[in-house]
């Protein structure tokens, strides 16, 4: 399947890494399939339950990062995606943490104008290390605060290789989706337009490696470097609104 992705989820991905990542960063090899059409890192979301209760425990998941190139992917940092039916969910409202090895991380969530919530694996975290043809699976746990309402909702993966103060898109997985169930919350109703009665849609998704063709970029790489550039200028228009908002 070729690389797809709303372009916010690109633009948000690496915009909330911190600016100085370590020195050996930038010297990383930078993870490249041989079908320039393919993302280098085959990327699964798996074991989640259906619904979360608001208020709960955690839920627990599972990411695979599956290596399809001979070179050792270094630096990589998948950011998490929730998209809510009603744009209700809040930064506030997902725990997620993840593993490396048995060392829980926090993850913190942040609204993009698409209202998505984008949550980078990156409090301090190197990044994982994906050796040729290897899969390393990483143990995710969600839940969600009391004050959650019930919703639907779709979780992705972005997979990011940071690369110095830059970064590649490198991956992108499937869809997960859940429920969340609130017992001290109605079952809300679907949202409404002017002539009748349409649950809310994500935000479409962007066919990017064919975008690419169109505009005459082909080669090994091309997709990865056009979304670096994206996400580049997304670093500088969220650092912009920031700066406004404060």
């Amino acid at each position: 399947m070729r690389p797809r992705t709303p372009v916010s989820l690109c633009l948000a991905a690496a915009a909330l890494f911190p600016a100085a990542p370590p020195a050996h960063a930038a010297d990383a090899p930078t993870c490249v399939a041989p079908d320039a059409r393919r993302f280098p890192l085959t990327t699964r979301i798996h074991g989640g339950p259906d619904t979360y209760e608001a208020g709960g425990g955690y839920g627990v998941w599972y990411l695979d990062l599956t290596n399809t190139t001979t070179r050792t992917c270094e630096n990589i940092h998948p950011v998490i995606v929730l998209v809510d039916d009603r744009h209700e969910l809040t930064p506030s409202q997902p725990h997620l943490e993840f593993y490396d090895g048995t060392h829980p991380h926090p993850v913190r969530f942040e609204t993009t104008d698409e209202d998505e919530l984008v949550g980078p694996f990156d409090d301090g975290f190197p990044g994982f290390t994906v050796g040729p043809r290897r899969t390393v699976t990483v143990k995710i746990r969600l839940a969600l605060t009391s004050d959650a309402a019930p919703n639907q909702v779709t979780a992705d993966a972005a997979v990011v290789q940071r690369r110095g103060d830059d970064g590649d898109w490198v991956g992108q997985s499937n869809d997960y989706a859940f429920r969340i169930h609130n017992d001290a919350s109605p079952t809300p109703s679907p949202a409404t337009t002017g002539t009748g009665t349409t649950p809310p849609s994500r935000a479409p998704r962007l066919p990017f490696a064919d975008e690419l063709a169109r505009t005459g970029l082909g080669g090994p790489g091309a997709a990865l470097a056009a979304a670096a550039v994206l996400v580049t200028g997304g670093a500088l228009l969220l650092a912009r609104r920031q700066r406004r908002r404060r």
